[in-house]
């Protein structure tokens, strides 16, 4: 423990030093002028001082205020040592921030214990401070392994789901990676942009109640079989609700709403702008433009071209048109999660009419 001391008296100063220095576990650093000892402060922390009342340049007074406003020294107990008895010194020096008082002539016994008291206090203090980052290391530490667990659990049960309706991993590893990305041009922070990237892969979680039959059907759908596709956002909300977890929550809000529409016209609930959850304004572009680009049973692959122009030219009414400003801004890196084959005459001029709208979520 460090203790300083701080008086203009060589002979008080050496009085002092000696009684401390017979504690066991102290280190005792001197100093004759009270501004040499704030010089200290920054490089050698104490835990403890002893300072004069009347010294030149700054009182005792003044060297505890000081000590008071530094963040480093604000809880840093201090003892004012003075031979003055009025109250007004006494009652100044609580006001600054002393902790206790001593009377001079010094008496060394009683020196001794004070300082062993407070230094004893501040042993504990340490202990305690020191229990607690331990503490707090292994909640993060155990915290983390939760969500390794959480993030495999997710990814392997979006994958099973994928395979049954004909979907593929890729699939769903570049609507994560695309909407993260989204995600981060609309200016969500970094937990956030986490959240949406893992939530995402049970964006399609509800097809799991829908019947074989429409999911494998390798041509268009009726109108009746459409009607019974669009029930998939009420069973994924089902099956993900009532979930403690943020990111489950995060998933469900995903996966009701990611077929929502920015002018109202989606399903199921007919949501419009900004009363639908912004991560699944989010995914809903990761989605749709990964599901042109992709072949399917029913369909072929669009080219990529034509998929980027589907999404711009769907700002404002399929789309959030900030969401879609932030997808041509990470356009570079979005072309590049394809094959390199993809056909790519996107016009430069598209991208640089969609401003960017950050923090409009």
């Amino acid at each position: 423990m460090r203790v300083f001391v701080l008086d203009d008296s060589p002979s008080v100063v050496a009085t002092l030093c000696r009684a401390v220095e017979a504690i066991k576990g102290s280190e005792v650093l001197s100093f004759l002028r009270p501004a040499d000892a704030l010089e200290q402060f920054a490089d050698r922390t104490p835990d403890l001082i002893l300072v004069d009342y009347m010294m030149p340049g700054m009182n005792g007074i003044e060297v505890i205020a000081h000590l008071r406003k530094n963040p480093l020294t604000t809880h840093v107990p201090a003892i004012m040592i003075t031979s003055r008895k009025e109250a007004d010194i006494k009652l100044a020096a609580m006001k600054a921030g002393a902790t206790e008082f001593l009377n001079k002539p010094i008496d060394e016994t009683e020196l001794t214990i004070r300082v062993r008291n407070i230094l004893s206090i501040g042993e504990e203090r340490l202990a305690l401070a020191a229990k607690a980052t331990a503490l707090q290391h292994d909640f993060d530490t155990a915290m983390k392994r939760v969500e390794r667990r959480e993030e495999e659990i997710i990814w392997r049960l979006s994958k099973a789901i994928a395979c049954r309706h004909g979907e593929t991993a890729d699939h769903l590893d570049r609507v994560a990676i695309i909407a993260r990305m989204i995600a981060e041009e609309v200016g969500l922070d970094e937990r956030q942009c986490r959240t949406i990237f893992l939530a995402s892969a049970l964006h399609d979680v509800g097809k799991i109640g829908l019947p074989d039959a429409i999911l494998s059907k390798p041509g268009p759908l009726s109108a009746e079989e459409r009607r019974e596709m669009q029930k998939h956002t009420g069973f994924g909300g089902e099956i993900l609700g009532d979930s403690s977890s943020k990111l489950i929550q995060t998933a469900q809000r995903i996966a009701e709403s990611h077929h929502e529409k920015w002018d109202g016209s989606g399903y199921p609930k007919g949501l419009s702008a900004a009363s639908i959850p912004i991560e699944a304004r989010i995914v809903a572009i990761a989605d749709v433009f990964d599901a042109l680009c992709s072949k399917r049973s029913y369909k072929a692959a669009w080219p990529m071209a034509d998929a980027f122009r589907e999404i711009v030219n769907s700002s404002g009414t399929h789309f959030d048109p900030a969401c879609v400003a932030a997808f041509c801004r990470r356009w570079t890196d979005i072309k590049n999660l394809f094959e390199p084959q993809h056909d790519d005459n996107v016009s430069v001029t598209a991208v640089a009419t969609l401003q960017p709208s950050r923090g409009t979520a």
